[in-house]
Parts: C-alpha cells; sequence; structure tokens
C-alpha cells in the first residue's frame, strides 16, 4: 500500500499517469508550479484527463502550472 506522505497527488488518477509522473519524480502537487502543462503532457501515459485532474488539484490548493 502506497505511503500518504510520500505523494499527494489525486488519487483518481490512472496507473500510467500515475506511474509515469512517479518515474518523472513527480510526487507533489508544488512541483507542478515549475514546469509547464504541455511539459507534463510529453510524459508518456499523461492524457488530458490526468492533466484535468492535476489542474483542479492545484487551484483547490491555490496552486497552478508555470505560465
Amino acid at each position: 500500500m502506497e505511503n500518504k506522505k510520500e505523494s499527494d497527488l489525486p488519487e483518481r488518477l490512472a496507473k500510467p499517469a500515475l506511474r509515469a509522473l512517479k518515474s518523472a519524480g513527480y510526487l507533489k502537487l508544488e512541483q507542478f508550479t515549475e514546469p509547464k502543462e504541455v511539459e507534463v503532457l510529453k510524459l508518456h501515459g499523461m492524457g488530458p484527463k490526468a492533466i484535468k485532474l492535476i489542474r483542479e488539484e492545484l487551484s483547490k490548493n491555490g496552486l497552478s502550472f508555470k505560465k
């Protein structure tokens, strides 16, 4: 079972998206303020739904992708 403190990524993300993000080193929402959205979307396993979920979670926490 995954340690909740290790990652605060949205739980509803599909497994391929989670694997892509974790293998690229993304474990915390705060890390998504550095790359642009299109850069994250290029990761194998990421799709529009996963980006939407991350964007929504960032917004809830007053964060956003780099402009």
